[in-house]
């Protein structure tokens, strides 16, 4: 079934799955894209204000956007987004951690400007199974209209 814009409703709440954060995937992402040392030397890391090795935040966004892919996006009538806004690091991702992502709808709108589609304002969050939040956004979603049935 597909997920159009009329079955989003205000406080419903998706549950995006979880990840499991490895000390491997922390340092290829960080060599790859952002080589603080935190993000890829443990002896190094050890030595920081974070007292060892963290994921970085965009690494824990891009962990997150891949559970909303796969538990939302993947069976919507998606149509992008204009982006996301107040983007939080709370608390730092450590290897072996697992992250439960969710998203949780605030409100919704039909465009005044598109026929056919919808806004879906949402909060997404990755959290810890104990329920610290590690990352919180608010992210804008376009969906598109659920056609009308040909009579």
């Amino acid at each position: 079934m597909t997920r159009y814009w009329e079955d989003f409703r205000e406080g419903q709440v998706f549950d995006l799955g979880s990840a499991t954060v490895s000390k491997d995937d922390i340092v290829d992402f960080g060599r790859r894209w952002i080589p603080q040392p935190f993000h890829v030397d443990e002896a190094s890391a050890r030595d920081s204000p974070f007292g060892g090795l963290i994921a970085s935040g965009w690494h824990t966004a891009c962990l997150f956007m891949r559970l909303y892919y796969e538990h939302l996006l993947a069976g919507s009538a998606s149509l992008g987004s204009p982006g996301v806004r107040d983007m939080r690091w709370l608390e730092p991702v450590r290897p072996g951690q697992v992250l439960c992502a969710s998203a949780t709808v605030l409100r919704t709108s039909v465009s005044s400007t598109t026929r056919g589609r919808g806004t879906v304002e949402m909060r997404w969050e990755c959290a810890r199974p104990d329920g610290v939040v590690v990352l919180r956004m608010i992210g804008t979603a376009f969906f598109a209209r659920r056609p009308c049935p040909v009579s």
